[in-house]
């Protein structure tokens, strides 16, 4: 529950407020009165009568009524605090900062209860405990430091953890990232990231509010809600980027003993984040550089123009891009010669344009001009420009400056130099600009933003897909477990998934008669075992009558084996496709290469069932392994759509069979022409 008085409070209670600013007390008490906080401040000491020139007051019971109130003190006060405060002095925001609650004990937990209960109770918010605070162009109820530029125009940071959000501020004031509001949300007892989302789309104003998220999130409690609001943010025009902590398990055991939650696993939230369009970031300044790209005019393409008087960062800067798929296309030809003519001797033009380190401003305004004007296939100009401390800076920032100001392709300035031209960077950022400080940093955000999707739609498609005969199926299963073959050939029938044809028996003669209608050669996989590899239950290329007997024979005999699954012997590029449910989240589906590669190169992509064709291609796409899907060095490529066909189909399956809990179809053979199921498990559970 997010109030107008935690967002605008008339009046401002720091109770636990000190004249020691380093302490929590007294460092937010500072924050407001610096922070040119207009409304009543009031503070709560029992030893003082005033705290830093402001009122003090022995007791809560003593103050008047105030609209908000800022908890500093020990974890066990809070709960007599808020009462009395909600109660009698009809307080409906609070933030709290102390430490000491479900994220250490049992006994802290049931302290936040008791909290929770009452503002709830009261119809008032709380953020925290165990957090920063909150800052915005109304008040700076934080303890931290650094204060950013504060603009309406700002970016909206969100931080499951209150040093976190410090240290990204720090890593965005050095960038020039100015923000509109920053919410530590701690433990998240009653206002969490879903919620500040939720608000912030529910309130949105698209000539009033930011258009930049900046999110650091330790546990994703409401995945739904995140999704539906976070998309609907990017929908209106809204840019978010986020850092999930926790991806591996040592992270999400480090995140959970933090703010008490469970972490996710990573496949379902990079799922989460590609269905709501979301750009994943993986540090802090990943996502600071993230947020300052989001700043700047909008990309329409992935063709660079790389402008510099150093050529190691443009050597470093074109591998970063290139290895994100982005273009450093060589320009050349006449306009490009007419250029080269009109810089200095031994100056380079091909892309990187190198100026050489004698080069001037005018020699940058030139390149400029010609990028805007005369490189048509140029989308977006890199500027590296550093000192080696011979010279100031100031003329060629200026330059910079100009031209960000008048040419409709994106200009990003990166200025390296931020000790020995410190002076000409922060002119520079004076002027409303930000600045990227490492060419490598930038080239990755780039590919992060241009390669996350659009947020998907929510359409299932139905079409080929038989529902009443998936859930008749479903429905005749005996027990839960990993069901027999013939319940999956069944079901991946009814999705419309092509499989091909198999004969399962523990019969010899009955296994042999299949093999000679079908003809050789053929596979024979034991039915039973889940890893049937590595019991030496699956054997390929048998090509003759007495090589299917032996096997049949030999594989009867191993433990657990309750027939021999035969099937025509098919060749391919082997694709894997597979699902798995996660709590909260719903079906996780993952594809990726097939047989081994799955496990070995663990080159893999998710999304969140049900899928739309354009979140399939999207899935597959991604993949690093895309090359050998599209075709490379003269091996012709797979059948991309009947993939795509495949990964929607069973996304399709998922959402009308939620007792299915994990599944996989590994391998699919493919060829340029078809797309074929050859082996799949699936595991239910309808309790």
């Amino acid at each position: 529950m997010i109030t107008n008085q935690l967002l605008r409070p008339a009046s401002i209670v720091v109770v636990g407020a000190s004249n020691n600013v380093h302490k929590p007390g007294g460092a937010i008490l500072r924050n407001l009165i610096n922070g040119g906080y207009t409304g009543e401040l009031r503070a709560v000491n029992p030893k003082e009568t005033e705290v830093q020139g402001v009122t003090a007051y022995a007791d809560v019971k003593d103050i008047p009524d105030t609209d908000m109130a800022i908890l500093a003190i020990p974890a066990q006060m809070c709960p007599d605090a808020v009462e009395v405060l909600a109660a009698e002095k009809q307080v409906r925001a609070f933030i709290i900062l102390s430490a000491g609650f479900g994220e250490e004990t049992h006994e802290g937990a049931l302290l936040e209860d008791r909290i929770l209960e009452t503002v709830n109770k009261y119809g008032a918010s709380l953020i925290g405990p165990n957090c920063i605070g909150l800052m915005n162009t109304w008040h700076h109820s934080v303890f931290s430091q650094p204060i950013p530029q504060l603009h309406p125009q700002g970016v909206d940071l969100i931080s499951s953890s209150g040093a976190t959000a410090v240290f990204i501020l720090e890593s965005a004031v050095t960038k020039g990232l100015q923000f509109n509001s920053v919410w530590s949300v701690g433990n998240a007892k009653q206002i969490g990231v879903e919620d500040v989302l939720q608000y912030m789309d529910e309130n949105f104003q698209p000539d009033k509010d930011s258009k930049i998220k900046l999110l650091y999130i330790e546990s994703i409690g409401d995945p739904d809600r995140l999704l539906f609001h976070a998309s609907s943010l990017i929908k209106k025009g809204c840019k978010i980027a986020a850092i999930k902590a926790g991806s591996s398990e040592s992270g999400s055991r480090a995140a959970s003993s933090h703010t008490g939650a469970i972490a996710s696993s990573d496949s379902a939230v990079e799922a989460l984040f590609r269905k709501a369009g979301i750009v994943r970031c993986y540090s802090r300044e990943e996502l600071t550089t993230v947020g300052c790209i989001f700043t700047l005019p909008e990309l329409k393409g992935k063709n660079f123009a790389i402008i510099t008087h150093a050529g190691g960062p443009g050597v470093m800067l074109t591998d970063a891009l290139s290895k994100g798929g982005l273009n450093v296309p060589k320009l050349e030809g006449p306009v490009v010669d007419e250029l080269k003519g009109k810089l200095f001797p031994g100056a380079a033009v091909g892309n990187p344009i190198d100026i050489l380190a004698t080069g001037t401003p005018d020699h940058l305004r030139l390149c400029l001009e010609y990028c805007e004007e005369k490189f048509d296939t140029i989308d977006a100009v890199l500027a590296i420009f550093g000192t080696p401390g011979l010279v100031t800076m100031f003329e060629m920032y200026d330059v910079l400056h100009e031209k960000m100001q008048s040419c409709s392709k994106p200009i990003f300035p990166i200025l390296p130099s931020i000790n020995t031209a410190g002076a000409e960077v922060a002119a520079f950022l004076a002027k409303g600009h930000v600045n990227f400080a490492d060419e490598v940093t930038l080239g990755t955000a780039l590919s992060r933003i241009m390669n996350a999707p659009r947020p998907a739609t929510n359409e299932i498609e139905l079409f080929g897909v038989d529902v009443p005969r998936i859930r008749r199926i479903i429905d005749s299963i005996p027990e839960d477990g990993y069901i027999q073959p013939h319940y999956v050939q069944a079901l991946l029938h009814a999705a419309g998934i092509p499989i091909v044809e198999e004969f399962v028996s523990s019969n010899k003669d009955e296994v042999l008669a299949f093999a000679r209608r079908t003809g050789f050669p053929v596979v024979a996989k034991v039915v039973g075992p889940v890893h049937k590899s590595d019991v030496g239950g699956v054997v390929l290329n048998i090509k003759g009558e007495q090589h299917l007997a032996f096997e049949f024979e030999r594989m009867m005999q191993i433990p657990e084996v309750t027939g021999i699954l035969v099937q025509p012997m098919l060749a391919g590029t082997e694709l894997f496709v597979g699902a798995k449910y996660e709590a909260k989240f719903g079906h996780v589906v993952l594809c990726g290469l097939g047989g081994i590669f799955v496990e070995v190169l663990k080159d893999v992509s998710s999304g969140l069932a049900p899928l739309s064709y354009e979140e399939a291609y999207s899935m597959i796409h991604s993949l690093r392994a895309y090359k050998i899907i599209k075709g490379t060095r003269g091996q012709k490529g797979v059948n991309e759509d009947k993939f795509a066909e495949i990964i929607v189909r069973l996304s399709t399956l998922l959402r009308f069979a939620t007792e299915i809990k994990e599944m996989d179809i590994n391998p699919l053979l493919a060829t340029e022409k078809h797309v074929i199921a050859v082996d799949a498990r699936i595991r239910i559970e309808k309790k």
